[in-house]
């Protein structure tokens, strides 16, 4: 999926990308498909639950989630594809980094996030290809 690509036309933030990004990874840990609760994503994410309800406002404006009045928040199919590609990304970079680089956990962790926004998706999708071509796959947490 072009993750810049939809984006920059859904003109989504960096934090809303960390956002749905958040959510996958709460479902997937918690086979969880009925919605997160928003203060699950506060304390994931180490914001106030007042950031998560400005967002999620956001997010549901742009079709990437849905959420009855104060109910869980649940993923559109969309949503739910842009946040898997975030995820994805933020894997494998991270994997790369420290296996690779030999770069530590955590550092790898929050420097794959700051990379998965910052490259373009042409050069992402070269990125990744040319990782996978080297046989680097995604290590478990």
């Amino acid at each position: 999926m072009d993750t810049t690509e939809t984006s920059r036309e859904l003109h989504l933030t960096v934090a809303n990308e960390d956002y749905l990004e958040c959510m996958v990874r709460i479902e997937d840990e918690d086979n969880e498909r009925e919605g997160v609760r928003s203060v699950d994503i506060a304390q994931r994410l180490n914001v106030s639950k007042a950031s998560v309800n400005k967002a999620v406002s956001a997010l549901k404006a742009q079709g990437m989630v849905e959420q009855s009045h104060y109910g869980k928040v649940i993923l559109t199919e969309e949503g739910r594809k842009l946040g898997h590609a975030v995820w994805y990304r933020h894997r494998l970079l991270r994997t790369f980094l420290m296996r690779e680089l030999g770069v530590e956990f955590e550092r790898a962790d929050a420097e794959a996030c700051m990379m998965e926004h910052a490259v373009s998706e042409d050069t992402m999708n070269r990125w990744l290809s040319y990782l996978e071509d080297q046989g680097i796959h995604i290590e478990g947490e």
